[in-house]
């Protein structure tokens, strides 16, 4: 756990970072470069940044680099640095590694201090015996991850997985092997910050930190601390007390001799409710405990806290056994996405870059980001950023679509790793999940796994002994499933009226109307592919001519038959285009529309269907994925659908047995009353019915309105849709798909005017337009615009806001490469 220790009067505690003057040398293995001497290292950092620094290797994420430097997974690293230390009174000194990646022998001034072989938990190393008055030698080696997980996998015997490495032998991030929208780096080094640490007497080891709200709706909030301490030695075992301040109210307590922990309840009368992003106010406290000894404060420790209560509602109904959402009893459908590490070089992931993917989450509408099985326990800065935007945080244990073994030295590392992670998460207010692992439990049950495990271990203990065992002793107050996707009473995993479900057929053998078919509770996985944006695209990859099929795009395609689902997916609903430019745009909108069209149907279900999360938000490199935000952080088509689909207001015209239904969502504190005006419109502008008729939806409520059979029902099916509107919210519904469709030739008029920051582009229709959208990258690689798939009648305007360099030409922005519609892959 990361406690950050503060300045005190007496005895302070003296953290000394060690970042400096370290140098990266290859032990052993196939070294394809010139690395004589070594190069210098950056820490926290990894081999993969060093040799980019020091210009030795080519860009990974480029053309096909991937490749080129797979050797650097099959050597051994060192890492090696000096620094001076000299007594300062303290009688404890600590070395403390936050995260090496991942198998690594330590030695200071040549003695062994630590064997590590994990990257998912932090070490502490008590070195007094062997710090020297002067300089001190300190050395990382690094084993070849590639070569240490196949041995392994040889000692624990081979399991199922997806990909050919065996990630489920070795605790490190399973996408660091590859996945079927990542890169395989095989990276190591020092990748999270690495100190000395010196102190006396004791130190606040744990802050166990449950923050909520007053019982019986009294103002104010109740804290639950437990602070728990190390000693510096068995001698130091006096008398210690303890104090904890948060919101207006403050406790004390004492430690008594040869104790190591004391329980404190703060009553916060300042303390206001925290709440999701759409639902209130995100205010946070320092929660602040400090450690007093002999009247002399020897340690202080903080958090930051929110007050608020989490449920999980499972109790079966009729129709199955829901997964609702209740923050502070109020139940909030769930609007989320996937997260996947946001750099496949994980040390380069800073604040500034998580902030800015957080702000794109919290522009489309989101209120939850699922943090995946495969990827890492992401750092203070991730969950730091979800409490203050109100974002809810759903973090899985790291295991991810692979058995895993249970036998020793993982068993230890798994139960120390998440008895870290535990604690260190949970007093976070936006986690409102710790979800046992994805897919596991439901490829045990229909993968095969049962008779290629032959009677070896696959990680059940984990997920329903241990885990749960364990936040039940740290965390009583955080929320645990034993898995993604899952059922809480027993029934199949992925059994849609029970729980979660993962929903994968569309995108792998299904058209994505077939989402229709289900009823889920509550989707925890779902999506379809797209390319990557198209500077992004053609920055990455340098293929002349480049095509679909090209050498770099196949590189940067990683997912089985990914190019076969993208033309299955396409075909049914639009032509296939001859030219890049046209495929691309193409497969970009299918990829939004198919997404929209789930969650559409999803949200027209609520409160049968509670929440769904999309696969997935972000990309770790340039690649065709189910992401709506690029490696090199663009917006692409799909990310304007979440916003859309996620709305506070939304308005959808969806197939019911009785015919057409408008079925409208109020995501808000305040009911919705008005108008609805259902109309069947030609092509060309002509209503040809129109029904008009009162509605009251209330808060966070759904209504659901037939749809006169004059109007669901058409004349000339391929000309004619349905529009359905409510203060300026509207549904579209097509009677035809845009391929059988008389959808013309897109007309528009265009005009241009300079606002602060960028230009406004007002588009009006002179023909029906589908799912206008501005392409702005492909006028400057730094513009961008908010609004998209903007589907407009004859005669109707769209603004769109384009944010640019002041050097950009803003007559780019009318280049029919940026102005896109569906109408192009129709028209003939």
């Amino acid at each position: 756990m990361t406690i950050d220790i503060l300045p005190t009067a007496a005895l302070a505690a003296v953290s000394t970072p060690l970042h400096e003057g370290w140098r990266l040398t290859a032990a052993s293995g196939p070294v394809a470069i010139d690395l004589e001497g070594g190069v210098p290292a950056s820490v926290p950092g990894c081999v993969h940044t060093d040799l980019l620094a020091a210009d030795l290797i080519p860009d990974p994420y480029l053309d096909d680099n991937e490749a080129l430097l797979a050797w650097i997974g099959l050597v051994d690293w060192t890492y090696r640095t000096s620094f001076t230390w000299a007594p300062d009174g303290h009688t404890r000194h600590d070395l403390v590694f936050e995260g090496l990646d991942t198998v690594a022998t330590v030695t200071l001034n040549g003695a062994v201090i630590l064997e590590a072989a994990n990257q998912h938990r932090s070490y502490r190393i008590d070195v007094r015996e062997h710090l020297a008055e002067g300089e001190n030698s300190l050395v990382v080696a690094f084993r070849s991850p590639v070569r240490y997980a196949n041995g392994k996998s040889m000692e624990y015997g081979a399991r199922p997985r997806p990909y050919p490495l065996p990630y489920e032998a070795i605790r490190k991030s399973a996408a660091s092997f590859g996945w079927d929208w990542g890169i395989a780096t095989f990276t190591s080094g020092i990748w999270r910050p690495v100190r000395l640490e010196s102190w006396s007497v004791a130190r606040v080891d744990e802050l166990r930190v449950n923050a909520a709200p007053a019982a019986g709706g009294a103002k104010g909030g109740r804290a639950e601390v437990e602070v728990v301490i190390e000693r510096e030695s068995e001698a130091s075992h006096g008398e210690l007390r303890v104090s904890a301040a948060v919101a207006g109210g403050t406790a004390s307590g004492i430690i008594p001799a040869g104790a190591d922990r004391a329980r404190l309840v703060v009553h916060a009368p300042d303390a206001e409710l925290w709440w999701p992003a759409g639902y209130g106010a995100q205010p946070l406290y320092a929660l602040d405990v400090t450690l007093v000894a002999e009247e002399a404060e020897i340690a202080a420790a903080s958090r930051r806290v929110g007050f608020r209560s989490v449920r999980w509602e499972t109790e079966p109904d009729a129709d199955g056994t829901p997964f609702t959402l209740s923050v502070n009893d109020q139940r909030v459908y769930v609007k989320g996405v996937n997260w996947i590490p946001d750099d496949a070089l994980t040390s380069r992931i800073d604040r500034a870059r998580l902030e800015r993917r957080m702000h794109q989450a919290l522009d489309a509408n989101l209120n939850l980001i699922r943090v995946w099985g495969g990827g890492i326990y992401e750092s203070e800065d991730f969950y730091d950023l979800c409490d203050e935007l109100g974002l809810l945080s759903w973090q899985d244990f790291l295991f991810a679509c692979a058995a895993y073994p249970e036998e020793e030295p993982l068993r230890s590392e798994i139960e120390a790793e998440a008895r870290e992670q535990i604690v260190r998460l949970s007093s976070h207010p936006s986690l409102v999940l710790l979800a046992g692992n994805n897919e596991n439990v439901w490829g045990y049950e229909d993968w095969g796994w049962k008779e290629h495990l032959d009677g070896k271990t696959w990680g059940a203990y984990y997920y329903h002994e241990l885990f749960p065992q364990l936040v039940a002793e740290l965390a009583p107050h955080v929320e645990y499933s034993h898995g993604s996707p899952f059922s809480p009473h027993g029934q199949h995993p992925n059994e849609e009226a029970h729980g979660t479900m993962h929903l994968w057929e569309q995108w792998n053998r299904q058209d994505y109307p077939t989402y229709l078919e289900h009823r889920p509770r509550f989707v925890a996985e779902f999506g379809w592919q797209g390319p990557a944006t198209w500077t992004t695209l053609t920055r990455s990859i340098s293929d002349a001519p480049l095509t679909p099929e090209s050498p770099g795009m196949l590189v940067h395609q990683k997912a089985a038959e990914g190019n076969d689902k993208l033309t299955r997916g396409l075909l049914p609903h639009y032509r296939m285009p001859s030219d890049m430019s046209g495929w691309h745009w193409a497969m970009q909108l299918n990829q939004a529309e198919a997404v929209r069209f789930a969650l559409d149907h999803f949200r027209s279900l609520a409160p049968l269907n509670s929440g769904a999360i999309v696969w997935q938000l972000n990309d770790c490199w340039p690649v065709t994925s189910w992401a709506a935000v690029d490696g090199d952080e663009r917006l692409k088509p799909l990310w304007y659908a979440l916003k859309s689909a996620f709305a506070p207001r939304v308005v959808s015209l969806q197939p019911r047995e009785g015919g057409l239904a408008a079925v409208l969502g109020n995501d808000t504190a305040e009911p919705w009353s008005g108008e609805l005006v259902v109309r069947r419109i030609g092509f060309d502008g002509q209503a040809w019915a129109t029904h008009r008729m009162p509605f009251t939806v209330a808060s966070r409520g759904s209504l659901e309105i037939s749809v006169d059979a004059g109007i669901a029902t058409p004349v000339e099916a391929a000309g004619e849709l349905v529009v359905a509107e409510a203060d300026g919210v509207r549904g579209v519904r097509f009677f035809a798909e845009p391929r059988d469709s008389q959808l013309p030739a897109a007309q528009y008029t265009t005009e241009l005017t300079p606002v602060q920051g960028g230009t406004e582009v007002r588009i009006t229709a002179q023909s029906l337009l589908k799912d206008l959208t501005l392409l702005v990258d492909r006028a400057h690689p730094d513009a961008v615009t908010h609004e998209g798939l903007i589907t407009l009648l004859p005669g109707e305007t769209a603004t769109f806001t384009v944010r640019h360099p002041a050097d950009a030409d803003p007559a780019a922005l009318l280049a029919p490469e940026v102005i896109r519609t569906a109408n192009e892959l129709v028209a003939r």
